[in-house]
């Protein structure tokens, strides 16, 4: 990775989680030129609907560290 790379990475380490999550979309959104708007809408659709599921605490979840072990369990 070049210089600016890695001084981009260190001054966006630096901001909020909320800020960081815009970045990312932005840039992951940025490598689809040829995306198709409907599907996009659908996804945003679909993770607004669980965002609110998971404020009103009437979606049943499980912890990032069991899901990932199990992952770690299935494909090693």
């Amino acid at each position: 990775m070049n210089e600016t790379a890695e001084k981009l990475k260190l001054e966006l380490s630096r901001l909020s989680a909320k800020e960081r999550a815009e970045i990312a979309y932005f840039l992951i959104h940025s490598l689809n030129e040829d995306r198709d708007d409907d599907i996009e809408t659908d996804g945003d659709t679909e993770l607004n609907q669980r965002l609110e599921d998971i404020n009103r605490k009437t979606s049943i979840g499980e912890p990032s560290s069991q899901v990932f072990s199990e992952l770690r369990k299935k494909y090693s």
